[in-house]
């Protein structure tokens, strides 16, 4: 698999590809996509999510048992939750966040898309990531799957990456520019 050749470098990567292997195999790709989302969306969330899967003190047993009661409860599905107790059993939970960027890109790359990560100051408006879905199409000559996340920080704009290319037009770099072109 050419694609992934870049991502299995990393841990979380080698993980993903495994999980993306055998949701292929499954034909399981997009649930398995939808309860990784559904994960992501509770480490950013949840403290007490990040805590359990950063926890170093947690035995193997207790992490598996902690993580398979969140899933059921997330209704997570089997493969993942199988995934989930594998991660908890080589104490790989922490690595968990690497895995879900990681298999978002191998399902991207996977549908021919392009995966762009957008940063905005506040949340967007699915009317607003459709528009900046068929703008990025446009610039990069194929379907982009958006990828969004909020960052108060940058005050406005957007900060778009895309594969090794960034767009950034939040308004924190530019006034960080305009400070340095003022300073001579």
């Amino acid at each position: 698999m050419e694609m992934s050749g870049g991502i299995q470098a990393s841990l979380g990567g080698r993980y993903a590809v495994a999980l993306f292997d055998l949701a292929r195999e499954g034909n399981v790709l997009d649930t398995v996509a939808q309860s990784l989302a559904a994960l992501k969306g509770a480490i950013a969330e949840s403290t007490d999510f990040k805590g359990l899967i950063n926890s170093p003190v947690l035995s193997r047993d207790a992490s598996g048992k902690a993580i398979a009661a969140v899933a059921a409860a997330m209704n997570i599905d089997p493969l993942t939750v199988r995934f989930l107790g594998v991660l908890a059993e080589n104490r790989r939970l922490s690595q968990l966040p690497a895995i879900v960027g990681a298999y978002e890109t191998l399902l991207s790359n996977h549908k021919g898309e392009a995966l762009a990560e957008v940063t905005s100051a506040h949340p967007l408006s699915s009317d607003q990531i459709s528009a900046l879905s068929a703008s990025l199409k446009a610039r990069v000559g194929r379907e982009v799957a958006v990828n969004a996340r909020v960052d108060p920080a940058i005050l406005g704009g957007l900060v778009v990456k895309i594969g090794s290319q960034m767009i950034d037009s939040s308004i924190r770099t530019r006034l960080n520019s305009l400070a340095l072109a003022m300073k001579g």
